[in-house]
């Protein structure tokens, strides 16, 4: 758009309110453009983005700008109509996206959150339909609803038995596909209860799982633990049985894997396989909507959120209300400054109380960690125009509509056992927010985007609504509803009709768009590790780790002759090509790529890796973390290419990955970029991830192979459980060995041998020289022994960050039960204590002798690292797929 335009004000921008002193720009204004608005003429001061605001009338330093009528910043100097909206966050925000035009020399306003007096006002609900209507569904016994899906569950009940669940399902889901009465088999699996500490979020966590396992949708669920976690499946029966969750009204069991891998896969295999003969016979019948239970969700969202989708949201569970349905409202820290608006119609005292109760205890919690519950809105929120938590806030509560009443306040994860409208409490995170709300029966999602976030659930249909017209053309694939013809004139009632007449058919059993797709995620609120704000500033002032090695005491280097491979970085044990996605949203899909392009191979890398995560978003005090362990892998000697793939709308887009590469001396322009959002959806991104690998790979054939020695071997150390003296001597003598050699081994802080005193006497002169070098993920840039910072006890976690430090081969003693593999390197598991051994033979690449020499044990493993080095041996439970990448949240993260 060319400067010496004039334009109509209506044609180029939207006031959400009549009263407001800002306007929302419907697409990118050029600096200059005339703009005619009520009888005067004003001109922009600078390129305007879409979604972002400009003054539509004068607003005198030290007033309030205004939008849905309601204040969001407070003017710092006179702001004359035609001039760009700034504040110093969204100053900043642009300058890191590299926008290509001038933008203002400082900020015009600064943020403004409106202090909530505590004021309700207690009314009425909406009136119900004249004729109730109905859907078809399946009817479940025991009080657990109406099913809109009908689907076979295998659900992790800790982060240590995900791949299990994943290899579990994916085994049985072709037969699922013939069944005829069955939506599918799908694996539930989540980040917590991995460690040994008894987590902060436990109630939240069982109730989940409960929810889970008697959701409507659910046919028959497999709750699968190992034993060895925070908590386990006779927790997870009890909570459910104490809280009367009708357990017994579903067909279901409790697997504690006490085997080999490959037996646990088959025995059950057979127990699914009935169920899905059962399963086949259910059929749908017509029940009425007021079963319908919604989950009201938004992600990626921008300026017209407020304006199109959300209030279209808002609009839809108005008429499922007046058919006797139920609507959840979620994102707690998404309401600060909406308290005004959710409360000025609310069932009683005692309901508006409850309200403002869970906004507090958010709060506190943000405090304790050193956060801001005020800090939610993302980069990529920022991006597409929603300035702070104010603008935010004010857009997401209108997915309840102004004529609706709130008639529930409920905890996380709590069942709805009565009509009405509901708000739950959640963190931000749209996955673990919508992990809530399908734990409290919803069976529907709808889920509101701006960017145009692609998130679906396993067993819950999700319907996508996009809030502006253009951004649906560019992922139509994707987005089931354009709830942009709002904007374009379409009245709100016919495309509310319209939307409402679709979640009908979708509850029914029509396909969403993401069920089309077929892909998912599932995050539960992710605990929290204060309690208290005491030692906070202590624990923020403490020094980083310096990364120099630790002395090692003298002692015959070890002999270790392996066949590496020629890498850009040196002689590295394998070349893969890296799929990294950048936040947990990318990770499905990332994924599906990895395995498109696994499907065609090429002879440059041994294999496509694809490292699916959960953060990126939704979290505070985490980045560094995140950004730390993403530059390791990048940088590992065995990525030969590696590319970024982003979301779109996450808090670590990639502009800001890229602004971290940089800072860090990494070189941007040898990795690629994509985006799942700006590149146009599942089926464009994965062509263009896949051309650029073809591209950069080109006609290259295998890597060459060259002689290498222990100075080359950077190896991670990891044990879990008991380990006998004789072995721990065993261990220690083989690091002191490869470190005397020159080579690098990295050893988990939270290791289990590193309590040993045999370990450390055979390593360091006293044991208080046994200390932190490396912060968690940091590169080992010094060869020798090194050991990392492990923020919590689980293993996957510390296997991600080890993965990080840029080892080539694993190695973990095992003295409970084996572990997750990391996807990309390889994990030799060991143990030496008998009944591990005498129960998990078939998974345990090595079973050691614990009566051994510790000079033999040293020697055993020492020739199995280097067959893992040279490729002549895959361990067992890597080859099988029985891997994990989890990234930790440090002593501070927070979701937010």
């Amino acid at each position: 758009m060319t400067a010496a335009m004039e334009l109509e004000f209506d044609s180029i921008a939207r006031l959400p309110a009549a009263g407001d002193n800002v306007a929302i720009a419907t697409e990118r204004l050029a600096a200059g453009v005339r703009v005619r608005h009520r009888g005067s003429v004003f001109a922009l001061s600078h390129d305007v983005l879409e979604g972002h605001r400009f003054a539509s009338a004068p607003v005198a330093a030290g007033s309030p700008l205004l939008s849905w009528g309601l204040p969001f910043g407070i003017a710092t100097r006179d702001i004359l109509p035609g001039e760009y909206a700034c504040n110093e966050k969204i100053l900043r925000v642009l300058a890191e996206r590299d926008v290509g035009f001038a933008l203002p020399a400082e900020p015009n306003f600064r943020d403004y959150l409106q202090p909530h007096g505590g004021g309700f006002s207690v009314g009425q609900q909406v009136a119900p339909a004249a004729v109730a209507g109905g859907f078809e569904g399946f009817r479940r016994s025991g009080g657990r609803g109406v099913g809109t899906r009908n689907v076979i569950v295998i659900l992790a009940t800790t982060s240590r038995t995900a791949a299990f669940a994943e290899r579990l399902a994916a085994s049985v889901r072709g037969r699922a596909a013939s069944a005829r009465g069955v939506d599918g088999v799908c694996a539930v699996t989540h980040t917590e209860g991995g460690g040994e500490r008894r987590p902060h979020n436990l109630e939240f966590v069982l109730r989940t799982l409960a929810g889970f396992m008697v959701h409507p949708n659910v046919a028959a669920v497999l709750a699968v633990d190992d034993g060895a976690g925070a908590f386990d499946n006779r927790d997870l029966e009890r909570y459910a049985r104490d809280n009367r969750y009708p357990l017994d009204h579903v067909r279901h069991r409790f697997a504690t894997l006490a085997g080999d891998a490959a037996s646990e896969l088959a025995a059950w295999e057979r127990v699914v396989v009935d169920w899905l003969g059962e399963a086949d016979g259910a059929e749908r019948t017509v029940a009425p909507l007021g079963a319908l239970k919604i989950a009201l969700q938004c992600g990626g969202s921008d300026a017209f959120s407020g304006v199109s989708g959300n209030a279209l949201a808002g609009w839809v569970a108005k008429e499922l209300l007046r058919h006797g349905g139920s609507a959840n409202l979620a994102e707690t820290d998404e309401l600060i400054g909406a308290e005004p608006y959710v409360l000025a119609n609310v069932r009683d005292a005692d309901t508006a109380r409850a309200f403002l109760h869970k906004i507090e205890v958010f709060k506190e919690r943000a405090r304790h960690h050193g956060a801001s519950a005020e800090g939610n809105p993302s980069g990529g929120n920022n991006y597409r125009g929603l300035y702070n938590i104010a603008l935010k806030s004010i857009g997401a509560a209108r997915k309840k509509d102004p004529d609706v009443r709130l008639d529930h306040v409920i905890d996380y994860g709590a069942p709805m056992t009565a009509p009405g409208y509901y708000f739950m409490d959640s963190p931000g995170n749209d996955l673990e927010s919508i992990a809530g709300q399908v734990a409290s029966g919803a069976n529907l999602i709808l889920f509101i985007t701006g960017n145009g976030s692609i998130t679906n659930f396993p067993f819950v249909p999700t319907l996508k609504f996009v809030t502006t017209t253009g951004r649906f053309g560019m992922l139509s694939g994707e987005m089931d509803v354009n709830a942009g013809r709002y904007n374009d004139g379409l009245p709100m009632e016919q495309l509310g009709r319209e939307t409402f007449d679709l979640m009908v058919r979708v509850a029914s059993g029509q396909r969403s768009k993401g069920e089309t797709a077929g892909h998912a995620q599932v995050q539960i609120w992710r605990d929290w590790p204060r309690t208290d704000a005491s030692g906070l500033d202590a624990l923020r002032a403490a020094p980083e780790a310096d990364g120099r090695p630790l002395a090692v005491v003298p002692g015959p280097p070890a002999k270790l002759d392996f066949e590496a491979l020629a890498g850009e970085r040196g002689p590295a044990c394998d070349q893969v090509g890296l799929i990294m996605p950048t936040s947990l949203c990318s990770g499905q899909i990332a994924r599906l790529i990895a395995d498109r392009l696994n499907r065609q191979g090429h002879p440059a890398v041994s294999r496509f890796v694809a490292l699916v995560h959960t953060e990126g978003c939704g979290s505070a005090n985490t980045e560094t973390l995140y950004l730390r362990t993403l530059l390791g892998h990048l940088r590992h000697r065995c990525t030969r290419r590696a590319l970024l793939l982003e979301h779109g709308c996450e808090k670590t887009h990639n502009d800001a990955v890229r602004h971290y590469l940089v800072d860090h001396g990494l070189d941007p322009s040898r990795l690629g970029w994509a985006s799942v959002q700006l590149d146009g959806g599942i089926t464009s991104v994965a062509s263009r991830v896949s051309e650029w690998f073809v591209s950069e790979l080109g006609d290259a054939g295998p890597p060459e192979r060259v002689e290498a020695h222990a100075d080359a071997l950077r190896l991670a150390l990891a044990s879990d459980g008991p380990i006998g003296e004789t072995l721990a001597r065993g261990l220690g003598r083989l690091v002191r060995g490869i470190v005397n050699g020159g080579g690098t081994v990295v050893v988990g802080a939270n290791a289990s041998v590193a309590r040993s005193r045999e370990f450390l006497s055979e390593l360091v002169s006293r044991a208080e020289d046994w200390r932190v070098t490396l912060e968690y993920g940091a590169f080992a840039e010094r060869p020798g022994l090194h050991v990392m910072a492990t923020p919590t006890e689980d293993p996957v976690e510390t296997l991600t960050g080890l993965g990080a430090t840029g080892s080539d081969v694993m190695l973990a003693h095992v003295g409970r039960t084996p572990l997750q593999a990391h996807p990309m390197i390889p994990l030799l598991q060991v143990s030496g204590e008998p009944a591990v051994v005498g129960r998990y033979a078939a998974d345990l690449d090595v079973a050691l002798d614990p009566h051994a020499a510790p000079d033999a044990v040293a020697d055993t493993l020492l020739r199995w690292v280097g067959s893992v080095a040279s490729r002549a041996y895959l361990p067992k439970l890597f080859a099988g797929g029985n891997t994990g990448f989890q990234l930790s949240r440090g002593p501070l993260g927070l979701s937010l």
